[in-house]
């Protein structure tokens, strides 16, 4: 095959995104399950031939990879984790294609939750939760593998238990300190799994909902503290920190946990006029939520690399 010229470096791949797919299955007792996901798939193959001769002969259609979502969801009887069924397809690809070296597969799931009618779970009957579930692998031909997982829209807000001191303070700087006030924020969490080959996935079915659920748990419950008491926030960063630091402490096949966490804010509300100096005096009750503009806090916080 003629490569680009010598002066020329091409890295290239294509792939179908956004491709929606839901699933239903039926248990043998009546009971449904259900699943709606947004699948991207993207191919690193060797086709340099397409870009540089117009030659497509080792090109895998877009709207191929599509239709291989369906037929791969049809062959998913079980139940399965947005990271199980990113694995099945991206093993089709690498496996099917001689051409193709890697397949990434992200997949973003919709939160559908089933619903209780008089306290019991109902058999076929789903509403729209908020935070999605989201997955991010990349598997290659020799059997090398990268899974990242992760939750988006995780909203949380506490009304106390927060504050914000100490910071710099220059000509500029209006902001007052202070130890109440309301802390609101909307998660974006990502976390590496240290599995780098497909050897290493744990023959457990289901494990990746139940670890997905695990860490979403540890992260609110770090984020509020104790049920009664709380925990005191004395800023994002820190409670972002302590979140991140939960998860590696709690579950050793996670190398790294990425956050994002927009610092939305709830202004206190003081209104006065000449004539009346306190027609709302603020008490830490009345707000005014505003999510623009906002601060933005992210960190990455990763296991130490042994030099053995």
């Amino acid at each position: 095959m003629t490569g680009p010229p010598k002066a020329l470096k091409l890295e290239q791949s294509h792939g179908k995104g956004s491709v929606r797919v839901a699933r239903v299955w039926r248990g043998s007792d009546g009971r449904h399950s259900f699943a709606e996901w947004s699948v991207s798939v993207s191919l690193i193959s060797d086709c340099l031939s397409a870009y540089i001769s117009g030659d497509n002969s080792s090109i895998v259609a877009t709207d191929t990879m599509k239709n291989t979502v369906y037929v791969k969801a049809k062959e998913c009887t079980e139940i399965t984790s947005v990271e199980e069924f990113a694995i099945h397809l991206g093993r089709h690809f690498t496996s099917f294609y001689p051409q193709v070296t890697a397949a990434i597969i992200k997949i973003v799931e919709k939160p559908w939750e089933r619903i209780h009618v008089d306290g019991l779970p109902h058999t076929h009957g789903f509403k729209l939760g908020s935070e999605r579930h989201t997955t991010d692998i990349t598997i290659y031909k020799h059997g090398g593998l990268r899974i990242t997982s992760g939750i988006e829209g995780l909203a949380l807000l506490k009304t106390t238990m927060s504050g914000f001191e100490g910071f710099v303070r220059d000509q500029y700087t209006i902001l007052p300190e202070t130890r109440e006030r309301m802390l609101a924020t909307e998660v974006t969490a990502s976390w590496r799994y240290t599995f780098d080959s497909l050897s290493m996935i744990p023959g457990k079915p289901y494990c990746f909902t139940e670890r997905y659920l695990n860490v979403k748990k540890v992260l609110v419950d770090t984020f509020f503290g104790p049920l009664k008491e709380g925990v005191y926030s004395p800023s994002v960063q820190n409670t972002l920190y302590l979140m991140a630091e939960a998860v590696l402490k709690r579950f050793s096949d996670v190398a790294f946990v990425q956050l994002k966490m927009p610092n939305i804010h709830f202004l206190p509300v003081n209104l006065s006029s000449k004539d009346n100096p306190s027609i709302v005096k603020f008490q830490d009750d009345v707000y005014l939520p505003t999510d623009q503009p906002h601060g933005t806090i992210e960190a990455t916080i990763s296991r130490p690399v042994s030099k053995m």
